[in-house]
């Protein structure tokens, strides 16, 4: 079991504002074959996640702390 507490998000939190893109992610997968992805993503403010999307994949996202701007689009990218 890994335990989500203050001091693991501080840690992400530092790498990621010390990081070029201001994010981080912490893995909880062992390997990226692995059929499920999960990890914490720390975004600092001014980073910018390009428009995206996984075809054939979920994404869930959790705020832990903190705060987010999220647009949708539809498949011809309108918002």
């Amino acid at each position: 079991m890994k335990v989500i507490d203050s001091s693991l998000l501080d840690k992400v939190s530092v790498e990621a504002k010390e990081s070029p893109r201001l994010r981080m992610n912490y893995n909880f997968h062992e390997s990226l074959e692995d059929k499920c992805h999960r990890f914490l993503n720390a975004v600092e403010p001014g980073t910018v996640v390009e428009i995206h999307r996984h075809p054939t994949k979920d994404e869930t996202f959790v705020l832990l702390r903190g705060r987010v701007v999220v647009y949708t689009y539809n498949d011809d990218g309108e918002a």
